[in-house]
């Protein structure tokens, strides 16, 4: 059996294989050239590649050819990410050596349809960090000449046309015509984006039990259930939030243990939408709520909603653990069978 460590590029591979004698060799592809790459594998195989954007559809090609495909977290396997040697071979190389003594830190593949809604998230997040700055731009540009404005209005058509009918000079209403059609072009945009994250979303496990949480609607439910994918995959709730990146780092030195700030490892967007439903959930639910206020008298506002949206994602791994579907989320009723 060998272990083969790839280094995957957009549009090239570097392959290391690794005989057990400890023999091995180094060639290089194209990706165009994959099937000859393919060629050469044998069905007892092992092989190994870092999680990039193409690594899902490099490991599809991979599968039926060889034993088994072991997709690496590059976050968690320090001695690429620090090496100070970062060519595609010592890459190889070292994915090679470290997946035949199994040690390698593997990283979870998602189902597709997961990572799609993800990808949409994604551009969504971006649409909306858009409209931030138009709409930043177009309040500018009313304080500078003095007029009165909230930026809240801008997000409105109302606003839009109020804009529009002020008096501007040439220049600058040629600037603020094309803020405003901008605006409302990410508007229809996102309104697109959350349409069709609903009804994707709707299609992951565990979307009916996430709804039925106050604080969870159905864009929300979409973007966590594709940060989590397979609940099976974490053991504990402890080690989906450590997932999320909302556990703090811990320094243990002889007996001394030090507790700093959380970790913030993970999908970013995961768990900005975490936090997102857990101010909305505190409103509904009197537990969490109860828990968040006497943590923020103690900690401050920013310790407690994190600690608060920590627990808040416990509820969430139990629901999606037991198949639970709230018929009363604030007072824990579940529905039914």
């Amino acid at each position: 059996m060998r272990s083969i460590g790839v280094d995957l590029h957009s549009n090239s591979l570097t392959a290391c294989y690794l005989s057990q004698a400890g023999a091995e060799q180094l060639a290089t592809w194209g990706l165009s050239d994959l099937t000859k790459f393919l060629a050469t594998l044998r069905p007892d195989d092992q092989v190994a590649v870092e999680a990039t954007g193409n690594t899902r559809w490099f490991s599809q090609q991979l599968q039926p050819h060889v034993r088994r495909v072991v997709i690496v977290d590059p976050n968690q396997f320090e001695v690429i990410r620090r090496s100070v040697r970062k060519t595609d071979k010592h890459d190889a190389r070292a994915l090679a050596q470290f997946l035949q003594k199994d040690l390698l830190p593997g990283a979870r593949l998602r189902s597709e349809l997961a990572a799609e809604i993800t990808s949409l998230a994604e551009t969504r997040d971006k649409l909306v960090k858009l409209r931030t700055t138009f709409v930043n731009k177009l309040h500018a540009l009313h304080r500078g000449r003095g007029v009165p404005s909230r930026k809240s209005e801008f997000l409105s058509e109302k606003g839009l046309r109020r804009a529009l009918e002020r008096d501007w000079g040439v220049t600058t209403r040629v600037e603020v015509e094309v803020i405003v059609s901008q605006l409302r072009a990410v508007r229809d945009s996102l309104k697109r984006l959350d349409a069709q994250l609903a009804a994707s979303g709707a299609q992951l496990k565990g979307h009916t039990g996430l709804v039925s949480i106050k604080g969870i609607g159905p864009r929300a439910a979409a973007i966590l259930l594709s940060v989590i994918g397979e609940v099976a995959d974490f053991a504990s709730e402890e080690r989906l939030a450590s997932y999320f990146g909302i556990v703090p780092r811990v320094s243990n030195s002889n007996e001394t243990v030090r507790h700093g700030r959380i970790t913030k490892r993970g999908s970013k967007l995961g768990r900005t939408c975490l936090v997102q439903c857990t101010l909305v959930a505190i409103r509904y639910s009197d537990y969490l709520r109860q828990f968040y206020e006497r943590l923020k008298a103690k900690k401050g506002a920013g310790k407690a909603i994190i600690a608060t949206a920590r627990k808040f994602l416990g509820i969430i791994y139990r629901t999606l653990k037991n198949n639970w579907v709230f018929a009363d989320f604030p007072n824990f009723v579940l529905a039914e069978d």
